[in-house]
């Protein structure tokens, strides 16, 4: 199937300087065929509306087609990559870009989007199309005076993991830099948990469950912002819960504790973390009513009581609520969003992104946000906390956070 990326994409990634050279490509196949004849692994394409007369095809990114610039009618993609079409020669992005998904069985065929294609490039995602495959925007600002919630290597600034729809994991470190830290694999799981040393080892670890079997593994951080041997801390039976939440310590024993909500019930349990780095036997935290939110965030500190508070979106309001940590409980609950909290695909806790001594929120919007520096899908919004609980006004601090699976 065909998708057509919009010119303004291209044009932000121009502005970013991210236009891609690629290689030079295989050159046609002058030969009779029909789309059938297309080999697998290959691309191929035709300069009929029908798919049949002489074939061009080729598995490597192409700068330039030659005879064939303009030409293309037909296509089909057998190759395993998303491929890129550009008007422009050498990959440029004054035209249209547009794409064709990996169809190995060569099923799926038709127009290419344009009849102006000039270059050609294979890619693991289709937003590397136009851009890298990871956003290209995390700054955490001014470096806070103390270690910070949400870090992964003790820099003292907020860090992020991005996965991609290839199944690679990415680490967006607070000072703007990036590093490739899980080649792929990393889909295999429906749910990545942060904000907690489980270990006991000084450094945040990262928490993630197998979606085959529903068991539970802990990475352990190893303060460079990649991951050491996963260890099994759950043998089965976590696709129970319906969101798991890395929380910081709300039992007062020093230790990280995760925090899950069960599907069939809405009840709220609390799991201890050990001295082993295992987790202890849960506790009810909550009796019910827990589906009834969309969004559960461990936050860190946000109302300066110097326990860690659990942030939740209500599904039917959009509001946004504070539940206040206390000794193996939450306190009562606080507005501190009115409404419109639906507009965000995520939510998340960052820790300290903005420098000053109190813990924030990162947010990526889905298609119902409008601000007038970002509307839509895939805009970064930071909303600075108070200390308070409250939150200041959003902030668009990025607009390329799209075509990703999943931000923590």
């Amino acid at each position: 199937m065909r998708a057509t990326l919009l010119r303004r994409l291209a044009a932000v990634a121009t502005t970013l300087g991210l236009t891609s050279l690629g290689l030079l490509g295989a050159g046609a196949t002058p030969a009779q065929a029909a789309i059938s004849d297309c080999p697998s692994g290959y691309f191929c394409a035709w300069k009929t509306d029908n798919g049949t007369g002489t074939m061009y095809k080729t598995n490597v990114n192409t700068a330039t087609l030659g005879a064939w610039d303009n030409t293309f009618r037909s296509v089909v993609n057998r190759t395993s990559k998303f491929v890129c079409m550009y008007d422009d020669q050498n990959y440029g992005m004054n035209g249209m870009v547009s794409t064709r998904e990996p169809d190995p069985a060569g099923t799926e065929w038709g127009g290419p989007g344009s009849n102006s294609v000039s270059s050609l490039k294979f890619v693991p995602t289709e937003r590397e199309c136009v851009l890298p495959a990871h956003p290209t925007t995390w700054y955490a600002g001014a470096t806070p005076t103390a270690k910070g919630f949400g870090d992964l290597t003790a820099d003292r600034r907020a860090d992020v993991l991005v996965r991609d729809k290839a199944g690679r994991l990415w680490f967006l470190s607070g000072d703007n830099t990036v590093k490739l830290v899980g080649t792929g694999g990393w889909n295999v799981f429906n749910a990545l948990v942060r904000h907690g040393d489980y270990s006991r080892d000084g450094r945040e670890d990262v928490i993630a469950r197998e979606t085959a079997t529903g068991k539970l593994w802990l990475y352990p951080g190893t303060g460079t912002g990649t991951l050491g041997s996963r260890k099994l801390i759950g043998t089965g039976g976590w696709n129970a819960m319906s969101r798991l939440v890395g929380f910081g310590d709300l039992n007062g024993d020093s230790r990280s504790d995760l925090v899950a909500v069960e599907k069939s019930t809405g009840k709220l349990w609390l799991y201890p973390g050990t001295a082993t780095g295992t987790l202890g036997a849960r506790t009810l935290l909550g009796s019910g009513g827990w589906n009834a939110m969309n969004a559960l965030v461990g936050a860190g500190d946000m109302n300066g009581d110097g326990r860690s508070d659990l942030v939740a979106r209500e599904a039917s309001t959009g509001k946004l609520w504070l539940y206040p940590g206390k000794t193996s409980a939450f306190g009562a609950r606080v507005l501190i969003g009115s409404g419109g909290w639906n507009s965000m695909e995520t939510i998340l806790g960052v820790g300290d992104f903005g420098g000053d001594g109190h813990n924030d929120i990162a947010t990526i919007t889905n298609a119902n946000y409008y601000n007038e520096a970002c509307r839509g899908v895939g805009c970064l919004v930071m909303y600075k906390g108070t200390g308070t609980g409250a939150l200041a006004p959003g902030s668009v601090e990025g607009t390329d956070w799209w075509h990703l699976n999943g931000i923590f």
